[in-house]
């Protein structure tokens, strides 16, 4: 079509103060803080005064100054008004007696409650209301308000284009949780074993829309694979190294452990860093993992590389 919407950056109706990518035949998963100009859409246009007689003018500024005396005058009646109710009969202003003096005014504090703990500050951590835990948001990440994966995600703030894909988006670092569905596997250690794969894939194989926004695994190696102890609970983790045909490749990174709640189901949290200069450090992922709480705990045991008995 010779109308067609060219790619770039739209307001999302659905999300008021959002930009979503249109790559030019439909809207992608890919969207970012509302810019003060959206592409597509230019700047509004200045407004000039009016002037008296209703045209654009030099007349408005006249207009103004008429607004502006009339205000003041206002504000003179209502002062006028507030003294003479102050006032008696004889024109002597009433003593105040102590029943109309206020109460002093009590200075506001920024010092929390007894019952405040760092796990509860929604700025600081990453709340999983599902499964009953708090994850630790590391400086320079963010809790994105609409993902691809209806999973709870916290991600790099910064972007960059996929080495893989001319339109899509990529993020130095991703982790998400979600409860382990769709499998009878009870045991810990056999679903994070498992689940690495499919970790793996969805980072740097082939996204929800089957881009190969990496150029795809070429080859993996398995850095660790061990038993941990997450806010108290038996836990399993496995942690690759993967190479990509594009790109310089990542760490994923699969944590899985008992819920607290409920009938305890399996929790999964999968990592994703990308390796290189610009990735996250790898010693972030041990980071994470021992801030991984209870809601509402605030100092849980275990933590990261605290290898525990089968």
């Amino acid at each position: 079509m010779s109308n067609a919407t060219p790619p770039g950056w739209y307001p999302d109706a659905a999300s008021p103060g959002t930009d979503r990518w249109w790559d030019g035949t439909a809207w992608t998963a890919h969207t970012r803080p509302a810019a003060q100009v959206s592409q597509g859409f230019g700047p509004p246009e200045p407004v000039a005064a009016a002037s008296g007689d209703g045209t654009a003018g030099g007349g408005g500024g006249t207009r103004i100054v008429a607004l502006a005396v009339a205000g003041l005058v206002l504000v003179g009646a209502a002062v006028t008004g507030a003294v003479l109710l102050g006032r008696d009969d004889s024109g002597a202003r009433p003593e105040a007696g102590p029943s109309s003096s206020a109460p002093p005014a009590t200075a506001a504090t920024d010092t929390p409650s007894p019952g405040d703990s760092p796990a509860e500050d929604d700025s600081k951590v990453l709340v999983d209301q599902l499964n009953g835990i708090t994850l630790p948001i590391p400086d320079g990440w963010e809790k994105p308000d609409r993902t691809v994966e209806p999973v709870v995600t916290m991600r790099t703030v910064d972007s960059y284009a996929c080495p893989g894909s001319s339109s899509g988006f990529c993020y130095h670092a991703t982790v998400t949780s979600r409860v382990a569905s769709a499998t009878d596997i009870t045991s810990a250690e056999e679903l994070a074993k498992q689940d690495i794969a499919t970790a793996a894939d969805s980072a740097y194989e082939k996204n929800i829309v089957g881009e190969r926004i990496h150029g795809g695994i070429t080859s993996h190696k398995v850095l660790d694979s061990a038993s941990v102890s997450v806010a108290g609970r038996a836990g399993y983790q496995v942690r690759w190294r993967v190479d990509t045909a594009k790109g310089p490749g990542g760490y994923v990174q699969s944590l899985v452990f008992p819920s607290t709640i409920g009938s305890e189901s399996l929790i999964i949290v999968r990592y994703a860093f990308d390796a290189g200069p610009d990735g996250s450090p790898l010693s972030l992922m041990d980071t994470i993992t021992k801030g991984i709480r209870r809601i509402g705990d605030s100092a849980t045991s275990g933590g990261v590389g605290s290898s525990i008995a089968p």
